[in-house]
Formats: C-alpha cells, structure tokens, sequence
C-alpha cells in the first residue's frame, strides 16, 4: 500500500528486454535505499513494482508484459515519481492507493492559473463512475482532489509545490497518465452489485 506522497522523482535509466516484459534500471538518488530488501515494493508513476537487484542509488524492477499493456511510462527512459511501499506506523497524508492502475487517462489540458496548474483528465469511461467531485484520484502515483467531474473529464488544481517536485510538470495536452481510482469506491460498488 502506498499513500501518493511522491518521495521523490529517480530515473529509467536502462531497459533490458525480457521473454515476456522488460527488466527496468532506476536510478534514484534521492531515495533513501537503506530500508529497502530485494522483494520490497516500490511505486513507479503509480505503479507498484518489486526491487529484484539493489545497488544504492540503484535498483532494478521487472515490468510485466501485462503492465505495460495497461500502463505508460515504463517503456522508456525517463523521470519517474517514486514512493516506497507505506508502514502501519505512517501518516497517511494523501489517501490509501494500492499501486495497480486502473486505466490510462488522456491529458486534455494543462494550463496556468495563477500561481497554480488546471489539470483536466479524461479518463476512460468505465472508470468515470468511481470518480467524484471533492474525492480521491491517483495520477502518476500522485494522490490528488477532483474539483469537477463532468461524464468522464475531471479537473484537479495543482499547488507549484505538487508541479515542481512531480513528473507532472511535463504534462501537455494530449498526453497519457497512469490512473488509479479511489480504492473505497471500488469496494463500495462490489458489494451493491456482488454479481458482476
């Protein structure tokens, strides 16, 4: 589990293909790596991934075939948001977020306001009924507020400091992110419909 409190922003340096996916190196500088086990899990752009080799301020992950099928991000060198798995014993400062991306949503602007950002997103449209005005969204692995939900766009305000210490300072119109909806909403809808 996971919180969207990005700890920092690292690197896919490398991409080794796998049979069946590709094999990840990050570089993570401002990470702090002491606590992390080969086996641990850390939160890529909102993408919950295993350290499989550890060598501070690097690691290594394997991305499935299946994850890049239903992600973006992980298919090439670039900056990453990172956020290392949560404790018990953590604050939660932003809302629980499980890491598995529910689907890809598409950029449709991305402008100044102020001293801050309007984001507005369209998410794919079986995903629109999880979101709601005034709740919880994962974007990249950052957790955010809607401020309007309308079909299946939705728009969130971004503070300067979420814009500067995140990847989605490169968000333009157009553009792809990686979406996790509200965890509690999708358990609400299972059990009013526990037959689909």
């Amino acid at each position: 589990m996971f919180t969207g409190i990005v700890a920092t922003t690292g690197r896919i340096t490398h991409l080794q293909p796998l049979e069946q996916g590709l094999r990840l190196t990050v570089e993570a500088p401002g990470l702090d790596l002491a606590d992390v086990a080969i086996g641990d899990s850390i939160a890529h752009g909102g993408v919950c991934l295993t350290v499989i080799e550890k060598d501070a301020p690097r690691y290594k992950i394997d991305v499935s075939r299946e994850t890049l099928d239903c992600t973006v991000g992980l298919d090439a060198p670039g900056e990453v948001n990172l956020e290392k798995a949560m404790r018990l014993a953590d604050r939660v400062g932003g809302h629980l977020v499980t890491g598995h991306v529910d689907g890809v949503g598409e950029i449709v602007k991305f402008e100044k306001i102020g001293e801050s950002h309007e984001l507005v997103i369209r998410a794919p449209k079986p995903l629109a009924k999880y979101i709601a005005r005034k709740g919880s969204i994962t974007i990249n692995g950052v957790s955010l507020t809607t401020n309007r939900v309308e079909g299946a766009e939705f728009s969130i305000n971004l503070i300067p400091h979420t814009v500067e210490v995140t990847t989605l300072k490169h968000c333009r119109a157009g553009g792809r992110v990686n979406l996790e909806v509200d965890l509690i909403a999708r358990y609400c809808e299972r059990l009013l419909n526990p037959e689909k």
